[in-house]
């Protein structure tokens, strides 16, 4: 009953917090909504000015406000990191929208990638503050074992940084990606490096299998002047174009690139035979 799904997480959330209310514990709530197919419960149905698209938006809204009112009854708020953020752009239809980024769901433009991220942590993160430096949800995993006296993995490369001193806003804090990855599932699309932002010609998967289009051309922006992706600077600017250039054959050693192994590849998690349990449903 999709119907009713952004509520059942919920009530499982907050049960789940007020059992763990006396010892630390670790939340991921990963909302089904906003996505296809849109689906909505009834008291949320046609109360947004978006149609069905936004009376998710509104319940989703709805559901945080319960975690953060049962942080609070439970004396729990200032001892709470809470973090709110997206997975990947709007699809750009339905009532979805990404402006003023060019691209959507499924790309490497920025309206695919780029997504809004809140943080708060009464007494720790300040409230009010905006950060503009890269960072990433691969930043969470360093970024929360820090915060809870654990430690990351140390058998394998992490390519997560801790970015506390960005979240508590530490006065100039910057960024610990030097360079940032684009890909599309295990092709590399794109190599990201300060506010330069390099496409790198694309492959297909039906003629010259893990190589570029030598005829495509590079496409180079300059995020801080032209967040829309649309004038192309790579030709006035080489030395740029050479040095990301040298950084994507960096990336493709390591992690790959559509048909070239990196020495680090790992295979993605798959399950075969997946299970689960239903939950009843609720009148």
């Amino acid at each position: 009953d999709q119907d009713t799904l952004t509520r059942r997480y919920t009530e499982e959330a907050v049960k789940f917090i007020t059992a763990s209310k006396d010892r630390p514990f670790f939340l991921y709530l990963p909302h089904f909504a906003v996505h296809l197919p849109l689906h909505v419960s009834d008291a949320f149905r046609g109360k947004s000015a978006n149609g069905r698209y936004g009376d998710m938006v509104e319940e989703v809204d709805w559901s945080t406000g319960e975690i953060l009112k049962t942080l609070k009854q439970l004396g729990l708020d200032e001892r709470t990191m809470v973090v709110f953020t997206s997975d990947n752009g709007s699809t750009g239809r339905n009532g979805g929208s990404n402006a003023p980024l060019r691209g959507c769901k499924g790309q490497t433009l920025e309206g695919g990638q780029r997504v809004p991220c809140v943080a708060r942590w009464p007494g720790h993160i300040p409230a009010g503050q905006t950060c503009d430096e890269i960072a990433s949800t691969i930043d969470m995993l360093p970024t929360i074992a820090g915060r809870s006296g654990g430690a990351v993995p140390d058998d394998r490369v992490i390519d997560g940084r801790d970015i506390w001193p960005l979240l508590s806003g530490q006065a100039g804090a910057k960024t610990p990606h030097d360079v940032f990855y684009y890909y599309q599932i295990d092709q590399l699309q794109a190599v990201r490096s300060g506010k330069w932002k390099l496409h790198l010609p694309l492959k297909t998967k039906k003629k010259n299998w893990g190589k570029p289009d030598e005829n495509a051309p590079l496409e180079l922006y300059d995020l801080d002047a032209d967040i829309h992706e649309d004038r192309n600077l790579a030709d006035q600017n080489p030395d740029v174009v050479k040095r990301l250039t040298v950084l994507a054959e960096k990336a493709r050693a390591d992690l790959g690139d559509m048909g070239v192994e990196g020495a680090h590849q790992r295979p993605a998690g798959w399950v075969e035979k997946a299970t689960g349990r239903l939950l009843p449903k609720k009148e």
